[in-house]
């Protein structure tokens, strides 16, 4: 059976271990709701004493902070934000919830190095191990399976990149045991149930000790072993990956090598109908006092509010995430997690979601809740410009909103119309007037080389930028990522300019590349169109009066230290061309 084949069954059946869950399940996308629910139960099992679950933001290839976030994309930041890893501490605390030791570690966020992380495996020797894994640093993230491989780890992969390329990725990295695709969470648990309950079954206990001398003699210097290194030596620490593929043929949701070392990828998952059905997520085991953003003074985090997202854009990756339906956590449920990092000494903090204003009703219910318990946190969102009215952000100030990160993308309406955007110059305009109005920092995402883009729609961009009322604006190049519409236009049409994975590494280039927009074009206008907002009265200011905090200070002089150097060399192209 063909991939295509396989996820056209997506809701059709249940994996194992799906009946001991107790989190309802809603199929993607348009195919009918389930009704299975029962509760988390412990499987019996003797234990030891490595740890059972790693979930693992992996170390940074070179030092440089990258953004990632599970339901997003990677990129290096130029902006010096440290992305809060929320998606990471909730797996955490769905795994612990179902009866398993479980660690969870951002390796960003701790500027933990490959040598410490090194030292961390050998010391703790994780049964399992999930990794986020992201096409800008795909090869880097992978070297945590060669290492999992040494001290008999089982690793799973998860993220944007491996959902869609899930196949791919096996096939490039025989280290990996597991592409996790889509949603993850209850599939890494019914991986590990799974796996376990074949263990028992076939009393598949580990006849090699943990340690296997010949995957360790310095792995830094080593390439990847291929695939029938892996399936030949007969080796193994701790369970055999034959195994691992009886246990796996029925599992929704993964991708992963059968008895014959081939890539079988499995009918996804439906998705979790009720997120209030997922516990509060594990904020105490990540460094959250490392997190920021500019302008924000203190620690912040991410708060899931929804996920899903029922606008057409067709860039976007929710395309490969959490698709069309919209599912959202209850007012109550959310209040209890802001409560909780009150607590923990959070100030701020930043609704997550594919569109935070994408309900009405809840926005309404969620800023009543919170101006009612009188809980003073500071909150920003996302929005879209057509999704959200007057009184509503006059509402949402009152509550706490300080910031608001609108995806505005271009000042051109026929590359709006040709995105399928589905607002106009005008809407745009006017949204941002009115946040503007009800006291609410504006922070603009604009996107350079769309289809359709030209040298004019470009100048159309900047010029809106300068004209609306945002008090940061980022341009980013226009990314086709792998699973969107986009994607498969650029694929089709030879707009791809790249060798490997590693160059969707945007923060200085771009792999897009049209016959009359050369990748060269590109990057020389983002960097112009930086130039020239941020070279004005206005946006000095902001910085200037932020910087007189001494809490944002040195964040706001990195920052623009960082967002120097990302503009640096181009000065010169820019006043030759001028």
């Amino acid at each position: 059976m063909s991939e295509t084949e396989t996820t056209t069954e997506t809701g059709k059946r249940l994996a194992p271990g799906d009946k001991k869950t107790g989190i309802k399940l809603v199929a993607p996308a348009s195919a009918s709701e389930r009704a299975d629910t029962v509760r988390f139960v412990e499987l019996p099992r003797e234990r030891s004493a490595r740890l059972d679950v790693l979930v693992l933001n992996p170390p940074s290839p070179d030092g440089d902070l990258f953004l990632r976030d599970i339901a997003r994309v990677g990129r290096r930041t130029r902006d010096g934000m440290i992305w809060p890893q929320t998606a990471l501490a909730q797996i955490g605390a769905v795994v612990k919830e179902a009866g398993y030791s479980v660690d969870v570690i951002d390796a960003i966020g701790l500027g933990m190095t490959w040598e410490e992380f090194e030292r961390y495996m050998w010391k703790h020797k994780p049964r399992y191990m999930v990794i986020h894994a992201t096409a800008p640093t795909l090869t880097n993230d992978m070297r945590t399976t060669f290492v999992g491989k040494a001290v008999g780890t089982i690793s799973m992969a998860i993220g944007t990149h491996v959902t869609p390329m899930s196949r791919e990725t096996l096939e490039s990295y025989p280290t990996l045991d597991i592409a996790v695709r889509g949603e993850p969470e209850l599939t890494i648990v019914d991986v590990i149930r799974t796996i376990e309950r074949q263990v028992e079954a076939e009393q598949a206990t580990a006849t090699v000790p943990v340690g296997n001398a010949d995957l360790t003699a310095p792995w830094r210097k080593l390439p990847f072993p291929d695939a029938s290194y892996l399936t030949t030596r007969g080796r193994f620490l701790g369970v055999s990956p034959q195994v691992v593929a009886r246990a796996l043929r029925e599992t929704l949701g993964i991708a992963f090598r059968d008895e014959h070392g081939e890539v079988q990828i499995n009918p996804d998952r439906p998705f979790i109908a009720n997120l209030d059905d997922l516990p509060i997520p594990l904020h105490d085991r990540l460094p959250w006092r490392k997190y920021k953003v500019p302008i924000v003074g203190g620690p912040y985090t991410f708060v899931l509010t929804s996920r899903g997202c029922p606008a057409g854009c067709r860039y976007c990756i929710k395309h490969v995430t959490y698709q069309a339906s919209v599912r959202h956590r209850s007012p109550e449920h959310v209040l209890k997690e802001m409560y909780m990092l009150k607590e923990l000494g959070m100030h701020h903090i930043h609704f997550e979601a594919d569109l935070f204003t994408v309900k009405k009703e809840f926005v309404h219910d969620l800023c009543n809740a919170i101006i009612k318990d009188g809980i003073k946190l500071q909150w920003s969102c996302n929005s879209r410009v057509d999704f959200v009215d007057e009184a509503e952000l006059q509402l949402m100030k009152r509550a706490g909103c300080f910031m608001i990160a609108w995806g505005l993308e271009s000042g051109s309406e026929a590359v709006l119309k040709r995105a399928r955007k589905g607002t106009t110059v005008q809407r745009i305009q006017e949204t941002i007037a009115a946040s503007h109005r009800a006291g609410i920092m504006n922070w603009g995402y604009f996107i350079i080389g769309l289809p359709g883009e030209t040298v004019e729609t470009i100048q159309q961009t900047i010029t809106l930028s300068k004209r609306i009322p945002v008090d940061i604006a980022l341009f980013h190049i226009a990314t086709p990522y792998p699973g969107t519409p986009f994607y498969y236009e650029a694929v089709e049409n030879g707009w791809i300019d790249m060798k490997r994975w590693e160059d969707y590494d945007m923060y200085d280039h771009t792999v897009l590349s049209y016959p009359h927009l050369r990748s060269a074009d590109l990057e020389y206008w983002a960097k112009r169109a930086a130039r020239e907002w941020s070279l004005r009265p206005g946006p000095i200011k902001t910085f200037l009066k932020g910087a007189t905090r001494p809490d944002t200070l040195g964040q706001l002089v990195q920052i623009g230290i960082n967002h120097v150097k990302w503009m640096g060399g181009s000065f010169g192209r820019i006043a030759a061309q001028e």
